[in-house]
């Protein structure tokens, strides 16, 4: 307990603030996927049935969007919850959207190999050219749905 304290504290102080924005929403995201519809939570979003070409970032926008990322990642590390890919980029979605970072998150699977392994559903968010959250393995996936956010 005592090394996460200090690993914390050595943050700067902009990353502690993303960091405790990233752990609560993370946190509210987790609660409104239990608590409503997925179709409720994205219907403010514009659906994509195919890969788009996300729109280009400053790159102060882009530095800032990648510290975004870094911080769900490792409040991820934290949380009693389960914080699996599509709370993160739900959480991701937000928190870019709040300071008007346009971006896309994905859904897709993969079929499973054999009757031992089950299908795998997988989400990931991309802002410009860089993906920020659920960035692996990702091209084994089939794109089921993207929803975009932002210019």
């Amino acid at each position: 307990m005592l090394n996460r304290i200090k690993k914390f504290t050595a943050l700067d102080r902009d990353e502690r603030k993303l960091f405790l924005e990233a752990f609560i929403t993370l946190g509210i995201m987790r609660f409104a996927l239990l608590a409503f519809s997925f179709k409720r939570l994205v219907r403010s979003l514009e659906q994509y049935r195919e890969p788009v070409v996300a729109s280009p970032l400053t790159e102060k926008e882009l530095r800032l969007a990648q510290n975004i990322g870094r911080a769900i990642n490792r409040a991820v590390n934290h949380t009693p919850w389960e914080s699996a890919c599509l709370v993160q980029a739900l959480t991701a979605q937000k928190m870019l959207q709040k300071r008007n970072i346009p971006g896309i998150f994905y859904l897709g699977v993969m079929p499973g190999k054999g009757s031992q392994k089950p299908m795998q559903a997988h989400a990931w968010t991309q802002v410009g050219t860089a993906v920020i959250t659920g960035g692996v393995n990702i091209e084994a996936f089939t794109l089921l749905s993207g929803f975009g956010w932002g210019k």
